[in-house]
């Protein structure tokens, strides 16, 4: 199931055990012939998480690389494509990862905790308020200027 939803091999495996990390710790007193509907359940919802941080991290890379639309929709035309850079669009992407990087550790801690817990990890805001310490409405406001101060610093490499 998790290897057709990702079509990746190595993120299946992932999915899969935290499914099986999140059946061990929340229901492990519930009776043996409830773990199989439990765990499909729980792997969907991996799955569905999955696919959550899956868009966050494609529109961070879509606002800082621009996507090209034109594009085969055929995976390996996708990967054909992107490995066949001209030597100007590569030095692009690696000096705005490098600018990004850069932008990344010039924001304050909160700022850059509440971006990354949220955008690359993939938390929601009251998972991301637990793990800071602090209010959900803190979360926002620290997002929210994190993501002001990143626009600023970095565009100059949006296309």
């Amino acid at each position: 199931m998790a290897v057709i939803a990702t079509g990746n091999r190595d993120d299946a495996l992932e999915i899969v055990q935290d499914a099986m990390f999140k059946l061990v710790r929340k229901y492990a007193d519930k009776p043996a012939e409830e773990w199989g509907p439990l765990f499909t359940r729980i792997i969907q919802s991996t799955i569905r998480d999955w696919y959550r941080r899956s868009k966050v991290r494609n529109g961070v890379r879509n606002f800082f690389f621009g996507s090209d639309e034109s594009a085969a929709t055929d995976a390996m035309d996708r990967f054909e494509h992107t490995t066949a850079l001209r030597p100007e669009e590569e030095l692009g992407h690696t000096q705005a990862m490098q600018a990004l990087d850069l932008a990344l550790n010039d924001l304050p801690l909160r700022q850059q905790q509440a971006f990354l817990l949220r955008q690359w990890q993939g938390l929601d805001v009251k998972q991301t308020a637990a793990a800071m310490g602090c209010s959900q409405g803190s979360v926002k406001t620290h997002l929210s200027r994190a993501i002001a101060n990143l626009k600023d610093k970095l565009e100059e490499h949006h296309p």
